[in-house]
């Protein structure tokens, strides 16, 4: 494992500052260290932790995109939740996404799985748990993890207005109690998983409604295709400004 020396942007620094000091957090940092220290190899490797942070800076969240763990296979975590490394193959949930992203959107399926290019536009790609064992799932979870991303979402939830928070599957759907739902929007449906997609996770057209609430707000929308130019947008655009 490479040593554990995570990157993230200073807003969140400032926004989180409490929590880093927290009995949890320490205990979670003192495990990290013990795991690396015993030779386990863990995803996604030590400075791409918090490269959801890192790629987009707290007064730019828009989109909340909820995942539970990074992928557990080698090569395929990079810190943004779905996402996978170019030249990856296409893992089947993100498989499924760009499926509906097709029928809601028409955008062809790309020809990688990097989702770097929402991050940029305001999509915060976030895990509940950061980091897992090598094909161990869930190996992680309930060590601190959930405790530090839980007051994320609470953070962004106070203050901030006008939030999306797309929530795929009940893991997901259940962190709707740390939400002011008198603030934010919430969008549902099944996780992507190949076991659950059926069961209304196709035809949800979150990316569109997504887009559909952002205008509302005359908020820039979010270029979903991951393969195309990015917006041309002005150092004005709302999308760099804060809520």
């Amino acid at each position: 494992m490479s040593k554990i020396d995570p990157k993230l942007h200073e807003s969140w620094k400032i926004a989180l500052a409490d929590e880093f000091t927290k009995p949890y957090f320490l205990a979670l940092k003192t495990f990290l260290e013990n795991e690396r220290k015993s030779g386990q190899v863990i995803y996604p490797p030590g400075p791409l932790i918090f490269k959801a942070l890192d790629e987009t800076p707290f007064d730019q969240v828009k989109v909340i995109i909820l995942g539970q763990d990074p992928y557990h296979n080698p090569g395929q975590a990079e810190g943004l939740s779905f996402s996978v490394p170019k030249g990856q193959k296409l893992p089947p949930s993100l498989q499924n996404i760009f499926k509906e992203l097709k029928t809601d959107l028409g955008i062809e399926t790309p020809t990688h799985g990097n989702l770097l290019k929402w991050a940029k536009q305001g999509v915060l790609l976030l895990n509940a748990t950061l980091t897992v064992r090598e094909n161990q799932p869930g190996s992680h979870q309930k060590k601190g993890w959930e405790d530090f991303t839980d007051s994320i979402i609470r953070e962004l939830s106070f203050r901030k207005t006008g939030l999306i928070f797309i929530l795929w599957g009940k893991y997901a759907q259940a962190k709707t109690t740390l939400i002011d739902t008198t603030k934010h929007y919430i969008l549902q449906a099944p996780h992507p998983s190949p076991f659950s997609v059926d069961r209304g996770f196709y035809g949800c057209k979150h990316f569109s409604k997504t887009n559909e609430l952002l205008l509302e707000q005359d908020l820039s929308p979010i270029d979903w295709n991951t393969t195309s130019e990015m917006f041309n947008v002005s150092l004005t655009d709302t999308l760099f400004n804060p809520n």
